[in-house]
């Protein structure tokens, strides 16, 4: 009899020790981790979650009644009574266990609780005795409503949804406020096996799951017997195995994460796991319009080689709008707007127009157009116009419509290619940016740029010479709603606004007489330009109203893989230049994004500067006798009036003038000449970009090979 009281007072010491050494952990974070989404600029919807684990918390008083009731006659009809856990289930786990089965079983609500919120999955003996007295320190340390709404919110129901809010959502479409008793008798019968109890997995097994919760709350007297009579199996939605960053959701949700790290200062697992809102500058109407721009300008049997990227920036903000990076992130998570180098040909000629104008020198000011033209600092290498066009003695308004690359490469001759770069750079492209450099050529565009650095200089030019850096995150709010980050982009001036409305009352030239043509049927002010260069190795539309600046880009590899080799476009005997696809894609685009917005006008040009009459001979001589010009060869073109239309007529003409350098607006273009021959100035280096193309980059240049950089297209 001593040695029975003995034991006794032993077990009860024993039990007293463990009481006390056993306390209460921090929540593990997977029981805290609430999924984080990304949302359009509305605030409201969603371009997708971060990662798949997904909860969203209730109060008790959100969830039914009866769901309640459903929950507690599928796992623990005593839970109000008993002491947070239960000597007979632990006893027939025991028993289990002691014949070679499961560990698993015998647990309460609150006990399956501790386990999730507290300790983890794993089934051990050590992990049972922890999880029994910390169930009974949580049974006395708080009251049962928040046991139960803390298991509610924290336990797994199946269709990757933690928590009975997301439940609701994952099996009826709905929140969980408006469940109904026989759909929350279906959810709490899921929560002994998720994947097993499925209805859209196994329907019988779901039914008779189903009818034993049911009956369960009929024999607690939560349910009528009337009631339970007249109950059906509730339908679920279908079972979706969606994936947030398939197609080019994926591409936005990789932009936004990268930001997210680099400029919030986030880590990977605070963005996944930390329940964040985040809205974003992404227009869903505009991201629509993208996808759809691309989708309906390129041709059938593409090759799967061809890439396309757009992306439209606010130019009054920085702030990203649309983003197509690609067709599907899954099958290929290079993104051509953000990663691509690709030569950018003409579009880098208003680059050399911003530092001439700079330097005082007028948008009437004169050059010869005629072509080839041999010149000094290119040394044995001639420039040449698309087509070998003559052109006469032309202004700066009809060189920019008509992309001379004759005329512009005297004007970089005389701004320095040194104050070209430089502005470009001002403009919104890194000074790291691939063959960036203090070269002849660079005026025609033989740097290789991202397309977004590109948007983001030319919405430059749309915001009046005001630079913001481009971004994709407009905030960031926390899983308590409170607002922990709110974007605040650089901003500068960088060059004067006359300057900017001289600069783009050229580009409206490109548009309203040039191989932007196709843009005029926007019938609204649109400044642009367009680029190809050699060998059809690109092809850009980079063009703004004052609201939106876009780039649009195609370039093509050898395979689908972009990193392989880089190649000419090529869509069958349908040439592809900026003013082919990219000028239609742009402008599909911008009808759809700017729809309903009001048509501004860019200010009116200031002519600053001086108009000079630029004379090639002295630093130029020809290589073949003139032939006749298809513009006069005496006077420049005709100087614009003061006050210039700002819109294009409504029936704009839907090809340039004859004596165009640019591709018809069309698609097509005349044959280019046979090359003309000459080296690549020792100066313009030329390699694959890096992790792209194992072949020497094109030497980007006129029509033939003898100018290195792009053709005028």
């Amino acid at each position: 009899m001593a040695l029975l009281g003995t034991g006794v007072l032993l077990g009860i010491a024993g039990f007293v020790t463990a009481y006390a050494l056993v306390s209460i952990p921090s929540p593990n974070e997977l029981a805290q981790a609430q999924v984080s989404t990304a949302y359009y600029s509305d605030g409201t919807t969603p371009i997708g979650r971060f990662s798949e684990r997904n909860r969203v918390p209730v109060t008790l008083d959100q969830v039914p009644e009866p769901v309640r009731n459903a929950v507690l006659a599928a796992e623990d009809r005593s839970f109000y009574e008993n002491r947070g856990v239960s000597p007979t289930g632990i006893a027939r786990a025991a028993w289990n266990n002691l014949r070679g089965e499961s560990t698993q079983g015998g647990s309460t609500i609150t006990q399956q609780y501790v386990k999730n919120y507290f300790l983890n999955a794993e089934q051990s003996y050590t992990r049972k005795f922890k999880e029994f007295f910390i169930a009974l320190k949580i049974d006395e340390q708080q009251t049962k409503d928040a046991t139960l709404a803390a298991y509610l919110n924290t336990v797994y129901f199946g269709r990757q949804a933690y928590g009975i809010q997301t439940a609701a959502q994952a099996y009826f479409g709905k929140d969980v406020a408006q469940l109904s008793a026989s759909e929350g008798a279906l959810l709490a019968g899921v929560l002994a096996a998720p994947s097993a109890y499925d209805p859209r997995k196994d329907p019988e097994a779901a039914q008779r799951r189903w009818e034993y919760v049911m009956d369960g709350m009929v024999d607690e007297g939560w349910l009528t017997p009337a009631e339970r009579a007249v109950a059906t199996m509730p339908e679920t939605v279908e079972l979706r195995q969606e994936n947030d960053w398939e197609g080019t959701e994926g591409y936005l949700l990789r932009t936004v994460e990268r930001e997210l790290e680099k400029k919030v200062g986030l880590t990977s697992e605070q963005i996944k796991r930390g329940g964040l809102k985040v809205v974003t500058t992404f227009d869903a109407k505009a991201q629509e319009a993208a996808k759809e721009a691309v989708r309906s300008n390129l041709p059938e049997g593409a090759p799967a080689g061809l890439h396309v990227g757009v992306v439209s920036i606010d130019p009054r903000s920085g702030g990203v709008r649309a983003m197509y990076g690609g067709a599907d992130f899954l099958t290929n998570q290079f993104n051509s707007v953000t990663m691509a180098e690709v030569q950018a040909g003409s579009t880098f000629k208003p680059f050399t127009l911003v530092a001439a104008l700079e330097k005082g020198i007028s948008l009437k000011s004169t050059f010869d157009g005629n072509s080839p033209l041999k010149l000094k600092s290119w040394g044995k290498d001639t420039v040449e116009n698309f087509g070998d066009a003559d052109l006469g003695r032309i202004d700066l308004m009809t060189a920019t419509a008509k992309s001379s690359n004759t005329v512009y490469a005297q004007l970089n001759d005389k701004v320095t290619p040194a104050a070209t770069r430089e502005a470009a750079i001002r403009a919104g492209l890194e000074p790291g940016t691939k063959d960036l450099l203090d070269v002849p050529s660079n005026v025609l565009g033989s740097a290789s740029v991202a397309p977004v650095e590109l948007a983001q200089a030319y919405a430059t030019f749309a915001a009046q010479g005001v630079r913001h850096d481009w971004h994709v995150v407009a905030s960031v709010a926390g899983p308590d709603g409170e607002q922990i980050y709110t974007a605040s982009p650089g901003e500068a001036r960088v060059f004067e606004e006359p300057v900017m409305a001289d600069t783009t009352h050229a580009l409206q030239q490109v548009v309203q007489r040039g191989s932007g043509s196709h843009a005029s049927r926007l019938k609204r002010p649109v400044a642009g330009k367009t680029g190809t260069s050699t060998k059809n190795m690109s092809a850009w539309f980079a063009g703004y109203t004052p609201q939106l600046a876009t780039v649009v880009v195609m370039y093509q590899t050898e395979t689908a893989d972009p990193t392989s080799p880089r190649t000419s476009l090529n869509l069958g005997r349908r040439e592809v230049t900026g003013g082919s696809y990219p000028v239609r894609m742009w402008t599909s685009f911008m009808q759809t994004a700017l729809e309903g917005q009001p048509v501004e006008a860019f200010p009116k040009p200031k002519f600053v500067g001086k108009a000079q009459g630029v004379r090639s001979s002295s630093t130029s001589t020809r290589t073949r006798s003139p032939r006749p010009s298809t513009t006069s060869s005496s006077t420049s073109s005709e100087p614009p009036s003061e006050s210039p239309s700002e819109a294009p007529s409504e029936s704009p003409s839907e090809s340039p003038s004859e004596s165009s350098s640019e591709s018809p607006s069309d698609g097509t273009a005349p044959e280019s000449p046979a090359p003309t021959g000459g080296a690549t100035p020792s100066t313009q280096p030329t390699g694959a970009s890096p992790g792209r193309s194992a072949t020497p980059a094109p030497q980007a240049g006129g029509a033939g090979e003898a100018t290195p950089a792009g053709d005028g297209r």
